[in-house]
Parts: structure tokens; C-alpha cells; sequence
């Protein structure tokens, strides 16, 4: 038997007030250590990696009709009337449910790990994208430099497709901080250092992915052991970066492979 839920009808309820901040602000999950995964690919990839939300969020629509593995996972039910449901959505199709999940607790950065660093990235899609291909390729920790997008943030969530329970993820850094990681760190480059396609990958390794404008900052330029860059004979001067990374990342698993 799953829980039997509670209805919010009023605009001025605590918990959807709640649930507005954390959809529509960014940082929101930080001073309330919750976060909202919105949609149903999210909540199960949440399910399959083991997390245990708080609260299940259904529309008064989708109640009756949502599935039983949705409806007995949370330790509380709520339902809110589908009038107010547009103000806890940030997607134009807005999903009909939703979990409150505990924000994991920070952890510091294991030295050990293969790592992605995010050197100030700006844009949620980019991150999200590059936590994706993290999980794909191998690595298992990304720290994240002060003036990266919130890594929990609904937009790097929805990118990130379920990436994030799967990882260790490290915010709020600075370069100094970097220097915790023992694994050899790589930065990418758009003009210096060896070609990927050509060059001898280290496992485990650190791959530095910076700015999108401004590219890997000298701080961490100093701090990599080797710099790499994308071979691009069709000419185009840079590569997007979550698409830099996706190669990067790609590269270092089949010289794992191959190498194993």
C-alpha cells in the first residue's frame, strides 16, 4: 500500500511555495538541502541508482493514473490541484510528477578518481551534457570551480539526464582546491599541445574543460601535466565544449580498453 496523499489547493501552502523556489531559482537547493528531479525520467533514473525522495509530487490528474513504483517510493504523497501545477513546472510540456530528493551531502574531491573539471562553465546545457558523458566514459567524480552553473540546478538536471547519481560531485571550488586530485590533469586547448588522436592517454586521468569563452584559465593551465587538442580539419576555430568534452572523454575510455 502506498501512501495516502496529501492535497495542496492553495497558492499559499508552504511546500509548494517551496517547490516553486526550487524549480524556478537555481541555487534554491542549497539553503533548503532538497532538490527537485521533475518527470518521470528523471524519478526513475533517480529509483535506479538507489535514492530514496522524501516527497512523491503528483498533479490531481496523474494521480489516479501514476504508477505504482512512483506512488510507493517517497515516504510522503502530496498531490496539488492541476490549476496550480504550471507553478512548480519549468518545462513547456510540463511532466505531471516529480520527487523531493535530500541534496547529498558534500564530499571533498578524492584524489584518486578520474575526474572532469569544470573551469567556470556557465551554461546548465553544457554541464548537464558533460556530466552525461562522464558517466558514459568511465569517470566517476566532477568538480566544479566556483562560477560553474549550479550543478543541481533543475536545468543541469534535466540535461544531465540522470548522470548525477551516479557520480561524485564537487562544487564551489577553488584552483587551489585542484590540487588535491593526484591523478595527471589534461587541458583542452584550441591551438597547443599534442592531437588527441595521437596522443598517449594516462588512466586514471584528470580532464580540465573550460570556459566557454574564455577556454582553460591560466591557473589551471599551470597545474595540468600535458595540453590537448581536438583535430579539426574541417576548419571551424573551437569546438563546443560539452561536444569537446563528449570526444575528450571518449578518447580516454578506449585507450583504457584497449590498453586493459
Amino acid at each position: 500500500m502506498h501512501a495516502t496523499p496529501a492535497f495542496i489547493q492553495s497558492r499559499d501552502n508552504a511546500l509548494l511555495k517551496e517547490l516553486r523556489r526550487l524549480s524556478q531559482d537555481s541555487s534554491a537547493y542549497r539553503k533548503q538541502g532538497r532538490v527537485w528531479l521533475e518527470g518521470d525520467h528523471l524519478c526513475s533514473a533517480a529509483l535506479a541508482r538507489g535514492q530514496k525522495p522524501a516527497v512523491a509530487v503528483f498533479s490531481e490528474s496523474f494521480w489516479p493514473q501514476a504508477p505504482a513504483e512512483y506512488a510507493r517510493a517517497a515516504i510522503k504523497n502530496v498531490v496539488i490541484a492541476d490549476a496550480l501545477w504550471s507553478d512548480i513546472c519549468a518545462l513547456e510540456s510540463p511532466a505531471p510528477m516529480g520527487f523531493v530528493l535530500p541534496l547529498p551531502e558534500a564530499e571533498g574531491l578524492d584524489g584518486r578518481m578520474p575526474t572532469v573539471v569544470l573551469d567556470r562553465l556557465q551554461d546548465a546545457g553544457n554541464v548537464g551534457s558533460i556530466l552525461r558523458s562522464a558517466s558514459a566514459f568511465g569517470f566517476t567524480q566532477v568538480a566544479a570551480l566556483k562560477g560553474t552553473a549550479a550543478l543541481w540546478s533543475g536545468k543541469v538536471l534535466r540535461a544531465g539526464m540522470g548522470a548525477h547519481f551516479a557520480l561524485r560531485l564537487v562544487e564551489g571550488l577553488a584552483p587551489a582546491d585542484i590540487d588535491r586530485l593526484e591523478v595527471p590533469l589534461l587541458a583542452t586547448s584550441s591551438h597547443e599541445g599534442d592531437f588527441l588522436h595521437r596522443a598517449a592517454l594516462p588512466w586514471p586521468c584528470g580532464w580540465i574543460m573550460g570556459h566557454e569563452g574564455q577556454g582553460v584559465s591560466p591557473a589551471l593551465q599551470q597545474r595540468a601535466r600535458r595540453h590537448i587538442r581536438i583535430a579539426q580539419p574541417g576548419g571551424e576555430e573551437s569546438l563546443n565544449v560539452g561536444a569537446a568534452a563528449a570526444i575528450c572523454l571518449h578518447a580516454s575510455a578506449a585507450a583504457r580498453d584497449s590498453a586493459g
